[in-house]
């Protein structure tokens, strides 16, 4: 095996190993902190894509790739919700991929990586504040080709629609949050792009800040051929709640299996690892009365 992958994989499981150690301390009872008795809704705020909870989230994911590869990436995710006004949220979540290694053949036939920037997504959803257990959400999404490699981004500016519709009780959240971009300018050397990304939300909540659920993005590239445009995983992640002094962090381990993926190369599997801080809502009250 690659010392690169087993130093990665070593990584994975220190990191694996941190998640679960600061589980097991959170369990125990602190009496100086009866905040953490919110936990539980902490947890429901954090599984829905509308919240009106400012959270960072950092998810590192560990791709192991049909040619046997791994492929390697940090994704940046901050959600920052803004009250427009008594009825309407406007929820601003970027995607910046901090780093992204990829495996490639270069011209010689010799097995080569790359680790740069990937590119940046940016998604804003206006919601409304009173929806009771329906969450709806619609506003458009682009990606902007910051990647610093030819193989860590698509080198196209890229635009199209989002949605978010769900269902959600104190005990389960269920629902769809389709992306689709299409590509207008950018590297005319690079292909046009027409792609989307749906995520399906499913997780049940436990008491202690605990959910369990679905895990995994099902990836459409209508540019390709139709028996070779799909990637669609199978997955399981775990999470939690805890609290670091008197920062809630979500904790979250997930594994995906790919029952189908593009050629030659495709994703197989993900293991990912996901830590998200909750932060004070900074910017407090209504920008339009």
């Amino acid at each position: 095996m690659d010392s690169r992958i087993r130093r990665r994989l070593v990584s994975v499981a220190l990191a694996a190993l941190l998640a679960l150690t600061a589980v097991a301390v959170a369990e125990e009872p602190d009496e100086d902190h009866p905040e953490q008795a919110n936990a539980d809704k902490l947890a429901q705020a954090l599984a829905n894509p509308v919240s009106n909870l400012w959270s960072l989230q950092f998810q590192f994911n560990n791709v192991n790739l049909t040619n046997d590869r791994w492929n390697y990436n940090l994704n940046f995710q901050p959600v920052m919700p803004v009250s427009l006004t008594h009825d309407l949220n406007l929820i601003t979540r970027p995607v910046v991929q901090v780093y992204n290694s990829v495996p490639y053949t270069d011209s010689l036939g010799n097995e080569q990586r790359t680790t740069n920037f990937g590119d940046w997504t940016q998604l804003e959803i206006f919601s409304p504040a009173h929806s009771g257990h329906w969450l709806l959400g619609l506003g458009p999404t682009f990606i902007f080709p910051t990647a610093g490699s030819v193989y860590t981004g698509q080198g196209k500016w890229q635009v199209g629609p989002a949605l978010v519709l769900a269902y959600m009780t104190p005990k389960f959240i269920a629902g769809v949050f389709p992306q689709q971009w299409w590509s207008y300018a950018g590297d005319p050397s690079r292909p046009n792009t027409n792609q989307m990304n749906l995520q399906p939300i499913f997780s049940l909540f436990f008491e202690g800040g605990w959910n369990v659920g679905y895990s995994g993005n099902i990836l459409a590239n209508w540019e390709a051929p139709s028996n070779n445009r799909w990637t669609v995983p199978i997955g399981v992640g775990v999470g939690k709640v805890v609290k670091f002094g008197r920062l809630p962090v979500k904790i979250q381990l997930a594994g995906q299996y790919m029952v189908t993926q593009p050629d030659p190369v495709g994703q197989r599997w993900n293991i990912q690892i996901q830590l998200t801080p909750v932060l004070p809502k900074l910017i407090q009250g209504t920008l339009f009365d």
